[in-house]
């Protein structure tokens, strides 16, 4: 399927400036694999990173058949924790209300990148399945190991011993079970988040009875999870359409 892509200009989900969403799908409308993913960005919090960051990925999808939402939210110093969290929410609660309004065919799929794959796992009860590429799914142990140079220290300021509440409830790994179908995709060799990260997650989870599936890739780097042309897109692309085909 190859569709040629129309997109809407931003659409504000919140009163706040980041509260807005980028709405693209095919010229005509979605064909039999097609359904809506929502896109969630990472950044480690950082407010240096944008919803740009998955503009790529969006024409991909929409190439293939799929309407695409591309998610903005708070974070950095004005978007202190639950704020990201909240504005997922919100913002995946928009999304389901266009989908219904506009009778968009297929399934509701988020599409979380590092922290974005954190957001969605958090998230998963709003949507129908979740792809998490490369998430961050254990705060405490991310502020412990020091990752993205020392970003949940500097996000969450306060360390997990004095405030265990919200790094419980910010990890993915300790809100289990989860919604599903979900689909993780991780790089061996990623530095960034180690992929020691989604196979303790993917244990835990499937002891919970979720259903979740990991897909290793060697030469996969962090960045690179987002990288359409890379060696998991095709294999992630089946993932979702069998889905699509199945409802």
């Amino acid at each position: 399927m190859n569709s040629k892509p129309t997109k809407t200009d931003s659409i504000f989900y919140g009163d706040s400036a980041e509260q807005h969403l980028s709405l693209t799908g095919p010229a005509e409308p979605a064909g039999p694999r097609g359904g809506i993913v929502a896109l969630i960005h990472g950044g480690y919090w950082r407010s240096t990173l944008s919803a740009a960051l998955m503009e790529p990925l969006a024409e991909s999808l929409v190439r293939n058949g799929w309407m695409v939402a591309n998610i903005e939210y708070r974070r950095g110093a004005e978007g202190r924790w639950p704020a990201p969290l909240d504005d997922c929410r919100e913002a995946l609660a928009f999304v389901g209300k266009i989908r219904r309004d506009r009778e968009i065919p297929g399934p509701l799929i988020s599409i979380g990148h590092s922290v974005g794959g954190q957001l969605a796992l958090l998230t998963a009860n709003a949507v129908d399945a979740v792809v998490a590429l490369a998430p961050v799914t254990d705060v405490e142990r991310t502020y412990n190991e020091g990752l993205g140079e020392d970003a949940a220290s500097e996000y969450f300021e306060s360390p997990p011993a004095k405030a265990p509440e919200i790094y419980n409830e910010a990890s993915p790994i300790r809100q289990l079970p989860i919604d599903g179908p979900v689909l993780l995709i991780h790089g061996i060799n990623d530095a960034r988040v180690p992929i020691e990260h989604s196979r303790a997650y993917l244990g835990a989870a499937q002891a919970t009875g979720s259903a979740v599936q990991l897909f290793e890739h060697e030469g996969l780097g962090h960045r690179e999870a987002i990288d359409s042309t890379a060696v998991h897109w095709a294999g992630m692309l089946a993932w979702m359409n069998a889905l699509a085909a199945a409802q």
